[in-house]
């Protein structure tokens, strides 16, 4: 059986002392007792609202071969027969094999933050590099303190690319991270205003993100995004920091990695790319420019990282979106139809315009109609009201005239609107969801968008267990 790790060289990275008859090794590492599989680690982490010890016998349950306790909760651990490795902190415990996990891989390895378009960009590059070798991604969005070192510790020590997402929504979070990851390539999606609570500019969210140039590895590379109206300052920064290849992205003139052209459709795209000098066009699977835009950065980083760049292509062209990042449902309601674009992760003011682009470029069908249903942008601290207020002119630009909302912060956004605007304000996403499946009608299109503490995940689960996917077929005799 080929193991992730040996329970010994666990033990010895983590200073660690093991208890009980300890098996030769562990497949996995998991701090989530209920995805836990058979013969994988527990790390029972004590977070902000739960502690994993209490979960400790759900994860042998469900296949644990060992589980790894604090020294202060051991007394609580012992009616558990199961081999421990019982360390001062767990959570400092993982960090130091993600560091180990680290150390010993011989893989390439990209790291990416933004402010928009992190997770949608890593699993880009999964899908782009994935031809040309081993890939080791982070999985949803384990972006932050506890999610960045499990993706390092879970790395096998044979992968040819790591790719890694890296999150903050405070000055100093990415530093300590991109210093454990050590990226030979560091990508910053684009600086937007998002956690503005948090801060007072776009210039200090810049200065965040920028942190993650802090840990490249000598003579590695940053892209960054030429288009943004933070770009000299973070290239002033990577120069400061000394970074060997300081290269660009975007649609500027003088990008490294050119967007010359784009053509969008409710499905796909299709960009010319000049790359190195020469125009070549990619498909991309997904729709919306944003997609495009950040496809430049994955294919300046996949040549940086020595892909083949005929797979790369043909791996853009089978990406799909992802859940609560623009998956699309097609569901059958009456004897039609309705699109759900299911943008329901998270929400910023960037990302609301690029998601009602994605949903003005869709047609609806029949009588049906272009339905924005909205909930609140959180952490904008100050600046919500206003945040709110503006998206009002994307969304008449776009001619959508139906907008349903939910949350305080949208009240906003509700005031705003004309009324020639169909507008449907409700104070819980409960209200909400209950008026979007009863007031639904075949050709709609729908676009969920909010920041994931609304729960408007919960808006697309109704729909989906209220209306059958659908096909064509479905519908012919």
């Amino acid at each position: 059986m080929s193991f992730l790790w040996t329970s010994q060289e666990m033990a010895t990275v983590m200073d660690g002392r093991p208890i009980g008859q300890m098996p030769e090794g562990v497949t996995g590492l998991s701090i989530d007792s209920r995805g836990i599989t058979e013969g994988e680690a527990f790390f029972a982490i004590k977070g902000d609202r739960v502690d994993g010890h209490d979960y400790a016998s759900m994860a042998i349950a469900n296949g644990a071969s060992l589980i790894v306790v604090s020294e202060a909760k051991l007394p609580a651990m012992g009616r558990l027969t199961i081999p421990m490795i019982v360390v001062e902190d767990v959570l400092a415990a993982l960090v130091k094999l993600g560091i180990a996990a680290r150390d010993r891989s011989r893989a390439r390895i990209v790291a990416v933050t933004g402010s928009v378009g992190k997770t949608t960009t890593k699993e880009m590059l999964r899908h782009a590099l994935a031809p040309s070798g081993k890939v080791h991604a982070a999985v949803a969005s384990f972006n932050n303190h506890w999610g960045v070192p499990l993706t390092l510790a879970r790395m096998p020590s044979d992968t040819d690319f790591g790719v890694f997402e890296i999150g903050m929504n405070h000055a100093d979070e990415i530093r300590p991270l991109v210093k454990m990851v050590r990226p030979h390539v560091a990508i910053i999606t684009t600086i937007a205003a998002a956690h503005l609570g948090h801060f007072n500019s776009l210039e200090e969210i810049a200065a965040a993100k920028a942190e993650i140039l802090e840990g490249i590895e000598p003579g590695g590379a940053a892209i960054l995004n030429h288009d943004n109206a933070q770009f000299a300052l973070l290239e002033q920064k990577a120069h400061e920091l000394g970074v060997s290849h300081v290269m660009t992205f975007g649609q500027h003139a003088k990008a490294d990695y050119r967007l010359a052209d784009f053509e969008g459709n409710a499905e796909s795209s299709v960009i010319w790319a000049v790359l190195n000098g020469e125009t070549k066009e990619f498909v991309i699977g997904a729709p919306g420019r944003h997609i495009a835009e950040n496809a430049m950065a994955v294919l300046g980083a996949a040549l940086l990282l020595g892909a083949d760049m005929g797979s790369v292509g043909q791996a853009l062209a089978e990406l799909k979106a992802v859940k609560g990042r623009g998956q699309r449902h097609r569901l059958g309601i009456g004897e039609g139809h309705l699109t759900l674009i299911d943008e329901s992760y998270n929400a910023n003011p960037a990302s609301v315009r690029a998601a009602i682009s994605l949903l003005a470029a869709t047609a609806p069908e029949l009588t049906g109609r272009r339905i924005a249903v909205l909930g609140d942008m959180l952490e904008m601290g100050e600046f919500s009201a206003q945040v709110h207020e503006e998206l009002g002119g994307p969304l008449l630009a776009s001619g959508i005239e139906h907008v349903w909302l939910a949350g305080k912060e949208m009240g906003a956004l509700r005031d705003a609107l004309p009324d020639s605007v169909d507008v449907q304000y409700f104070e819980t996403t409960d209200a909400l969801t209950e008026y979007v499946v009863r007031s639904v009608i075949p050709g709609d299109v729908l676009m969920v968008k909010s920041s994931l503490g609304l729960g408007f995940g919960k808006i697309v689960a109704a729909l989906l267990d209220n209306y059958p996917a659908f096909s064509d077929t479905d519908r012919q005799p």
